[in-house]
């Protein structure tokens, strides 16, 4: 039986000329007992455990070249770690891969602290890079209700998958759920009764978003379909969305999804930068918008923090001076 243990072996750069000492390192196994924790107690996301172990093996290795191989946890100073957090802007990393590196790094103390093999966490010393603040560009309620009313026209039916591709935007754009979530729903997760879908989201944390009645009829459209082209020996597939041949268990991929969110988006004329995600940024700015409430929106999108939602929304100044007229006493 495979240790729990055993997805998170360290992997170094090989050009490390410490590379074989750090293996066995008190910082690695303190690194790979960390990993563990995020893989069995908080259900961390494979995407998310990858980017941890990625950030915090590289800091070990950069300690390990500076500091020595048998480095302890208490050795590290904060100036250390801001001397690490240069090199990563003098190997070409931007602001952004350098705030999120970091970040591993502090939950990594912090955790640290939490089992007392330092004494504070030194990394929440070191002050975040300044990230140039822009608000992500979404196509307006006129351009979305188009795209997806127009799915499938010329589309060559050999290489494409109308129906289920609507219920792709309907549930991305509809309900504002993530790539990840919309591949992993199950047949069982749609709740007609109860005009809601089950969702799985970050840390294995489940909530229920209402399903729409433009989804609920593309999915019906969608799901008479489906069951027509599985084969006897497939039909026991859970998967609600299912890649156009079939292949393994059928379900769809996310590098799929992105692919076809993309497709259909420049085809409609949208951005080529359009993505899953685009869709959930609309989502919640659309919402926004037409009056929701901030912290329905919250809940909605399953964010664990309101401050996270704001960032997933935006108003223009024309549409907060609409809101102020209309709302403030001195505005009359």
């Amino acid at each position: 039986m495979s240790s729990p243990l055993q997805p998170f072996l360290p992997s170094l750069e090989s050009e490390d000329p410490c590379h074989e000492s750090v293996l066995g390192s008190p910082l690695n196994k303190l690194v790979t007992q960390y990993l563990a924790m995020l893989a069995n107690e908080r259900g961390s996301s494979p995407h998310t455990l990858r980017a941890y172990e990625r950030e915090l093996r590289n800091f070990v290795a950069y300690i390990a070249r500076t500091e020595g191989p048998e480095t302890e946890p208490s050795a590290i100073q904060h100036t250390r770690i801001r001397a690490w957090l240069g090199s990563l802007y003098e190997r070409g990393l931007s602001k952004a891969s350098a705030a999120r590196a970091l970040a591993a790094v502090r939950s990594w103390f912090r955790w640290l602290a939490r089992f007392l093999y330092v004494e504070q966490n030194v990394a929440s010393l070191v002050a975040t890079p300044k990230l140039p603040k822009h608000l992500p560009r979404v196509p307006s309620i006129e351009q979305m209700n188009s795209v997806v009313d127009a799915i499938g026209e010329n589309d060559d039916a050999a290489a494409s998958w109308p129906a289920r591709d609507v219920v792709i935007f309907e549930l991305l754009y509809g309900c504002g759920i993530r790539n990840a979530e919309l591949t992993g729903l199950n047949l069982a997760d749609i709740h007609w009764a109860n005009e809601a879908i089950l969702v799985r989201g970050k840390g294995q944390k489940q909530r229920y978003v209402p399903l729409g009645d433009a989804a609920a009829q593309a999915l019906r459209g969608y799901l008479g379909e489906r069951a027509a082209r599985l084969t006897a020996a497939q039909r026991n597939s859970d998967a609600l969305l299912l890649n156009l041949h079939l292949r393994a268990d059928g379900r769809l991929s996310t590098r799929s999804v992105a692919r076809i969110v993309k497709r259909i988006a420049v085809q409609r004329g949208l951005s080529s930068d359009v993505h899953p995600h685009t869709l959930r940024h609309a989502f919640g700015t659309h919402l926004l918008e037409e009056g929701a409430d901030l912290r329905a929106i919250q809940e909605l999108l399953g964010h664990e923090r309101l401050s996270t939602t704001q960032r997933y929304t935006q108003l223009t100044a024309s549409q907060l001076t609409l809101v102020y007229d209309r709302t403030h006493p001195r505005a009359k």
